[in-house]
């Protein structure tokens, strides 16, 4: 991409993303990296819930979904101590970690993670097309989950998107 903008642009937010910035995003301008993940859950659940008023987003709404479930599950175990801040996980380990904090069964966590596994990412790549239906279902999924997580940990007062 030599002798475009393109590389101009790819510069210039590379260089956005290495100082510091201003005019965060509503809800996220948080120290605590435990409530910054429950936030961003709430955000993504926000943004499926309007995305999903405005039909036809239902590969965003999907994805929206799956990352709130992530979100939430990642602050109930940095809430609980049974990860760091600064500990990486992928997805499937999320779930893992989720049965091992006792959010939810072992038959739960396969099926979570076979759902993550076999749909998240054939929707994300087009394999299978997003529907209307699966993107409801998912962003009710995504709310349930939340919901759950947030009465486990009492901390329902901090969710920013009212699904508590």
């Amino acid at each position: 991409m030599d002798d475009s903008d393109v590389e101009d642009l790819l510069d210039e937010a590379t260089t956005l993303f290495e100082r510091p910035g201003n005019q965060f995003e509503e809800g996220l301008d948080v120290d605590d990296p435990t409530l910054l993940q429950l936030k961003k859950a709430c955000r993504m659940i926000d943004a499926a819930q309007f995305l999903q008023q405005e039909d036809g987003y239902y590969t965003v709404v999907i994805e929206a979904s799956f990352s709130a479930i992530e979100r939430t599950i990642q602050f109930y175990l940095l809430d609980t101590g049974l990860l760091h801040e600064d500990e990486y996980i992928n997805h499937e380990n999320v779930y893992q970690m989720g049965e091992d904090a006792g959010l939810y069964t072992k038959e739960f966590a396969g099926k979570l993670t076979n759902l993550w596994r076999n749909n998240r990412s054939d929707t994300y790549y087009r394999e299978g097309i997003a529907t209307e239906e699966r993107a409801r279902k998912m962003l009710e999924l995504a709310k349930a989950v939340h919901s759950h997580v947030l009465q486990l940990a009492g901390e329902s007062h901090e969710c920013i998107c009212n699904t508590a």
